[in-house]
């Protein structure tokens, strides 16, 4: 089976890797993302230009109607170059869940602006003390108004729309709401892999509902979603760990050799590639489930369980192989391990992902220990 990636999407994936290596340095990251906005809008209208920010959306909205393999090629290049721009957070989340429940003026208006890039959305859902997978969704709707708490919200603080969960008298609701409507209080944050998020509360904050009905396994899709996308970036920053790991012990001398001399680390490189291939199995697994139309929460856990697994092992021999230097913010390395660890933490970490999957082990016919 060729698992290769056809000439238009290697051609996508060579576009964009383009794009951001053009921009993007240790030096320039570190610049762009001490900024306020911490990300480059010249980077992001470059990628509305060609098309990658309506890269998934149907052509009738101003999109390109692209499926899973695309848009995870795209995030395992934006993985490679720790690009900061929130491509997941503010276009692939918030327009999945307006083209599943908006009608079709709204999602007109709405996924056009996202495509060209001149708007900004954000998914609250998660509240103070959740822990995946649950999310007890305390934020009420009573008639147009919304009351309620939501943190963790990835880029929030450039959003200017936000998609928000809310229980109703009919289940979960989305409703949408401007980030800076009266009622509405944003307390914005960086992480530690100098990314950006915001907290939000609602005190009769107004909103429009989004659909009708129990939005419950839209959002569950959704999530389905958000752990490829993530997979497929931690991958792109796995690559890019294992490579300058590998110019590393090609360059530098000890004992008057290099290290890749000395048996010891080259064994431990090749772990890395090991667990880097583990990684690329999964990832593609859960991007091929996605494109076969199975949006299943298993598979999603299967995927990022070893994600976890890899990134973390391929992480520390990379700070570890490096010495002193790895830790040091002028160097790249420390900063993939950074981005890799936020990965691992989004939406459960291994831990997480073993227990849901233990949950359903009397379903599966077959068992393998590793």
């Amino acid at each position: 089976m060729d698992f290769d990636l056809s000439d238009e999407q290697q051609m996508l994936a060579d576009t964009v890797r383009d794009v951001l290596t053009k921009k993007y340095d240790v030096e320039t990251l570190r610049k762009v993302t001490d900024t306020e906005l911490g990300w480059d809008k010249g980077v992001w209208k470059s990628l509305a230009d060609i098309g990658i920010l309506g890269l998934t959306f149907p052509e009738d909205d101003g999109g390109m109607g692209a499926g899973p393999i695309e848009f995870t090629s795209v995030m395992t290049q934006i993985g490679r170059a720790l690009a900061p721009e929130p491509y997941l957070d503010s276009v692939l989340v918030p327009g999945s869940l307006v083209g599943a429940t908006a009608d079709q003026e709204t999602r007109a208006e709405l996924l056009g602006g996202l495509a060209s890039g001149e708007l900004l959305m954000a998914f609250a859902h998660l509240e103070p003390g959740d822990r995946w997978p649950g999310a007890k969704v305390g934020t009420t709707s009573t008639g147009d108004k919304l009351n309620g708490v939501k943190t963790l919200v990835g880029h929030g603080d450039c959003a200017d729309k936000l998609v928000v969960s809310a229980r109703t008298d009919d289940g979960i609701g989305l409703f949408l709401i401007d980030a800076d409507a009266e009622g509405v209080t944003r307390t914005s944050y960086r992480t530690h892999d100098r990314r950006r998020g915001a907290q939000f509360e609602f005190a009769d904050a107004p909103a429009t509902r989004l659909g009708s009905g129990d939005a419950s396994e839209t959002i569950a899709n959704a999530e389905v979603g958000i752990q490829t996308a993530l997979c497929a970036e931690a991958l792109g920053a796995m690559e890019r760990a294992l490579d300058l790991t590998v110019d590393y012990l090609k360059t530098r001398k000890q004992f008057g050799v290099t290290l890749s001399h000395f048996q010891t680390l080259t064994q431990r490189a090749a772990d890395m590639y090991t667990q880097l291939e583990l990684a690329r199995s999964m990832s593609l697994y859960a991007t091929a489930a996605l494109a076969d139309g199975v949006c299943d929460p298993i598979i999603a856990s299967r995927a990022k369980l070893q994600i976890c697994r890899s990134g973390r092992l391929i992480g520390q021999e990379a700070i570890q192989m490096h010495g002193g230097i790895g830790m040091t913010l002028e160097y790249p390395v420390g900063h993939y391990v950074s981005r890799l660890t936020a990965i691992s933490h989004t939406l459960g970490d291994a831990n997480d992902h073993l227990a849901n999957l233990s949950k359903s082990v009397g379903e599966w016919e077959m068992l393998t220990v590793g």
